[in-house]
C-alpha cells in the first residue's frame, strides 16, 4: 500500500431504505442534538451527552468523509430514503494501511430503534469498507452492557473474536468489552 493513499468514504451511499451522507455540520445539529444529549444513548460510546453549543462545535470534526492517515475516521449521517429525517450517523475508523484493517461503529436515535436501520447502516458501511476502501479486515467493539448492538453485529455476520473482562475504566465503572470481527473473504461469502 501507497503510504500516501487517502481514503474517501464514496457518498450518498443508497441502501434499501437508508441513505447515507456527509454530515452537515450546520443542518444537522438539531437533529444528531436529539440523540448525542440522551444519556441512554451515551452510556455506551466514548461521548459524554453534549448540549446543543457542544454539538454546534463538534460537528465540523465529524463531518469529516475523507481519511488522510491510519488512526482516522470519518463519518456519514444516517438518514431515511423516504423523509430524508437524519435517525443516527456512522463512522469507519482506518487502524492500519499494513494490515488494511479499520473498524466500524454506529448511533442511532432511540426513538427509531427496532426498525434495523443500524444494521442496515452497518452492512452499507462493510461493503464501503471491503469494496471500495480495499480494507481487508474489519473490526467493532462493543460494551458488554449493549446486547442490542451485539446483535446487530452477529446479524451482519460478524464473529465474536474476544471478550475483555473489565479491560477498561469507562464512565465511572469497570467496562467489558466484546471484540467482533470479519475479513473481505468471510464478507464476500456471505454476499453470495
Amino acid at each position: 500500500m501507497s503510504p500516501d493513499r487517502v481514503l474517501t468514504l464514496q457518498h450518498p451511499v443508497r441502501t434499501e431504505r437508508l441513505v447515507l451522507r456527509p454530515i452537515d455540520p450546520v443542518g444537522d445539529v438539531d437533529a444528531i442534538h436529539a440523540y448525542a444529549s440522551r444519556e441512554d444513548v451515551c452510556r455506551y460510546i466514548p461521548w459524554t451527552p453534549k448540549a446543543r453549543h457542544e454539538v454546534a462545535a463538534w460537528l465540523p470534526r465529524r463531518a469529516i468523509t475523507t481519511i488522510e492517515a491510519p488512526g482516522n475516521g470519518a463519518s456519514l449521517a444516517i438518514t431515511l430514503a423516504a423523509t430524508g429525517e437524519l435517525v443516527g450517523d456512522t463512522m469507519i475508523i482506518w487502524t492500519s494501511d499494513e494490515h488494511r484493517t479499520g473498524e466500524i461503529g454506529y448511533v442511532v436515535n432511540p426513538a427509531y430503534a427496532g426498525h434495523g436501520y443500524a444494521t442496515e447502516a452497518a452492512r452499507a458501511m462493510l461493503a464501503m469498507a471491503f469494496d471500495r476502501l480495499g480494507l481487508r479486515r474489519v473490526v467493532a467493539r462493543v460494551d458488554a452492557r449493549n446486547p442490542a448492538s451485539a446483535a446487530v453485529l452477529r446479524k451482519l455476520g460478524m464473529r465474536q473474536e474476544a471478550v475483555l473482562v473489565e479491560n477498561e475504566w469507562f464512565k465511572g465503572a469497570w467496562s467489558t468489552e466484546i471484540d467482533f470481527a470479519v475479513l473481505e473473504r468471510e464478507w464476500r461469502a456471505l454476499a453470495t
